[in-house]
């Protein structure tokens, strides 16, 4: 019985549906996992480029001009709509940025196309991220709901699955309401893995693609992160060797909420986010025992790309952008998997716990990666009645 449930899930190859699909890196993922990729689209020639090089077709387009395919009895539709309105690493504008109302877009789709199972992800602060009603992963929730889902979300760290990094990231899940599918619970963690950075990034081979291309750093970056040693900050750095701006910082350190710049992790250290954004002060950009910064293949390995994943861009920039906006593939394939499991009518099984939404103060009492599980169960008048005003 085991056997030939192992045998269809292998052979079972469902149809994904891909919006803000970026460089490619949860198609990837689902792709690795058996499924078929029948529409992809996102606005950065860049990351299509790359797209097309490494997966397949894809459309080059804002998703507010193109046409919502006539896709019949999809089995997936994921969307990491654009995560900078809502990150602490970007302008923190919410749905007061065009960005910010893509989602939108999402739910569109997810209402024309009706797919069985839909994932979202989201940077973190999504879950602070207010809007008329209240707050905007409420609102998600409760029109997924509307929509005839019942839906979960929960607060991952990518490490926790695999991938050599602490990234924390918003997953919000919605099953349809079908007979023929299996009960969703979140999957468990992975353990045993050794995910250090020094392991990760070991034995690149000379000529691996990306691997000779490094971002460029003003001087005084180069000169204060060489000071840094290996599992260090610029705590360790003398004080009289600080440029005069971060000796203010240095002299309140309070006042600036204790920040650690120039972080350089150890090889022992599993490694912090990778961003877009990949400042030197704000992120750990730092090749934990040579005096420079990781490659664009070092940083792809962080996101769990393989190495035969080749990016193409018209600048290094841009390369360390995708590769830093990417869903890590490894993390993806988990949850495609998981996903295959009820798709063929299966349930998760799990004694993980689960809590409801009703009960959690949301908005009041922070969403912590160590906490179960949520799922929505709140009705159209209830959020009504509840909703904050800004």
């Amino acid at each position: 019985m085991q056997k030939a449930k192992n045998e269809r899930h292998h052979s079972f190859r469902p149809t994904v549906l891909s919006m803000f699909s970026g460089c490619g890196g949860m198609d990837l993922g689902f792709l690795n996992a058996g499924y078929d990729i029948v529409w992809a689209n996102d606005i950065s020639p860049d990351a299509c480029l790359t797209y097309k090089k490494n997966i397949g077709d894809i459309i080059e387009a804002d998703v507010n001009d193109v046409e919502i395919p006539k896709i019949t009895d999809l089995d997936v539709l994921i969307a990491g709509f654009p995560c900078q309105p809502f990150s602490n690493a970007g302008n923190r504008k919410g749905v007061g940025e065009k960005r910010g109302t893509l989602y939108m877009n999402t739910i569109e789709f997810i209402s024309h196309l009706h797919p069985k199972i839909v994932l979202l992800e989201n940077v973190r602060g999504l879950l602070s991220t207010k809007t008329q009603n209240g707050y905007l992963l409420e609102d998600i929730c409760m029109e997924l709901t509307e929509l005839g889902y019942e839906v979960h979300f929960k607060l991952v760290n990518a490490s926790h699955y695999g991938v050599p990094q602490n990234r924390l990231r918003v997953f919000i899940v919605g099953i349809l309401s079908d007979n023929s599918l299996g009960k969703f619970k979140f999957p468990h963690v992975v353990e045993d893995w050794d995910l250090s950075i020094g392991t990760c990034i070991s034995n690149i081979e000379e000529g691996t693609p990306n691997h000779d291309q490094f971002l460029h750093l003003n001087p005084q970056a180069v000169y204060l992160g060489g000071l840094v040693p290996e599992g260090g900050s610029w705590k360790d750095i003398p004080y009289e060797l600080l440029p005069a701006r971060l000796k203010r910082i240095r002299d309140d350190m309070a006042k600036y909420r204790w920040p650690n710049f120039y972080r350089r992790y150890h090889r022992s250290e599993v490694a912090g986010t990778v961003t877009a954004a990949f400042k030197p002060e704000n992120a750990g950009v730092w090749h934990p025992f040579e005096k420079r910064v990781l490659s664009a293949r070092e940083i792809a390995r962080i996101q769990s790309f393989p190495d035969n994943f080749i990016f193409e861009a018209k600048s290094t920039k841009a390369i360390y952008e995708m590769i830093g906006n990417a869903v890590p593939p490894r993390l993806a394939k988990v949850f495609a998997n998981a996903f295959k499991t009820v798709l063929i009518g299966e349930d998760i099984i799990s004694d993980e716990p689960v809590r409801k939404f009703s009960s959690i103060r949301f908005g009041e009492v922070p969403v912590r990666v160590s906490d179960a599980e949520v799922v929505y169960d709140k009705k159209q008048e209830q959020y009504e009645q509840l909703s904050i005003p800004i």
